[in-house]
């Protein structure tokens, strides 16, 4: 099974630059977790809860960081997944466009 979480959008401190240390501004999180259904499910409103708590309570200044740090938490909390896809992106941080980064990553389970 793949438990799917697209456009999850809050505000959180991230990035480097003075003004984004200063103020929260909006980022989305999307992510894909795969894992093997049998009497076990992923709680996707968890799974949401833990993010963007873990997001905000890091104030991170990198994504990569950012993206890593989920990672962890989540593969520590739910050592079933067996493959994960996360992208983080900041939709507001240059006006033409929005930025972001994303991994994927394949586990033995």
């Amino acid at each position: 099974m793949t438990i799917h979480i697209e456009a999850l959008t809050f505000e959180a401190i991230i990035g480097l630059l003075d003004f984004e240390r200063e103020r929260p501004q909006r980022v989305i999180v999307d992510l894909e977790a795969s894992y093997p259904y049998e009497d076990t499910f992923l709680d996707y409103a968890r799974i949401v809860e833990e993010i963007m708590t873990h997001i905000k309570s890091r104030r991170y200044e990198l994504l990569e960081d950012a993206l890593l740090g989920i990672k962890k938490e989540l593969l520590q909390n739910y050592p079933k997944i067996t493959a994960l896809k996360l992208k983080i992106t900041k939709p507001d941080i240059i006006s033409e466009c929005s930025v972001g980064l994303s991994h994927a990553w394949k586990f033995n389970s």
